[in-house]
């Protein structure tokens, strides 16, 4: 997954409004509400159907760390869908994502003007329209670079190019992402 992908989905998990199940016995139970059989929750989690059923029966309380994790994020990818499609939905249409970065920012500017890229570390509110640009890339499969480029045009214009106020001739480039988060 890609840095971008990956801030996406942890934006998403923090609008959650309860906390999801802690017990093992208790995510195993959320997984097989969701997933129908011990079968589909066993290739899910990558361990063995029997496996499941004796986390279901509460026989083993303690997973490596390793299953563990991946049990913590199959119940985390599907807990409450509609509270996280809600303010999606909200972010996409009225109030917009705020990104902030450290990475690398090459420019293709007029003569005269430096092309340098540099680290730079900001925090950008985009307008929804970006938002929902993202989300719909991230539906479709959109590739890192793909979703680097939606964010390098809204870094662009609202930031560098302060909303068509200023530097019209700059094409900004987005990259050597060294930490990436978003929130909405």
């Amino acid at each position: 997954m890609t840095d971008i992908h990956e801030a996406l989905q942890r934006a998403d998990q923090e609008v959650f409004t309860r906390e999801p199940p802690k017990s093992v016995q208790a995510r195993i139970n959320f997984l097989l509400k969701q997933l129908k059989t011990t079968k589909a929750v066993a290739q899910e989690l990558g361990v063995t159907q029997r496996s499941v059923e004796r986390y279901r029966k509460g026989e083993r309380k303690k997973p490596p760390k390793e299953i563990a994790d991946r049990i913590d994020a199959a119940v985390r990818s599907r807990w409450q869908p509609q509270i996280r499609k809600r303010r999606q939905r909200q972010a996409a249409t009225a109030t917009g994502i705020t990104v902030e970065t450290r990475a690398r920012f090459g420019y293709t500017a007029p003569i005269g003007t430096t092309d340098d890229g540099r680290m730079r570390r900001l925090t950008v509110h985009l307008p929804p329209e970006y938002a929902q640009r993202l989300f719909d890339a991230r539906e479709q499969g959109a590739s890192d670079q793909q979703m680097r480029g939606i964010v390098a045009e809204g870094l662009q214009e609202i930031y560098f190019k302060d909303d068509g106020r200023r530097a019209q001739g700059l094409e900004v480039e987005f990259t050597d992402i060294d930490y990436f988060d978003v929130s909405f």
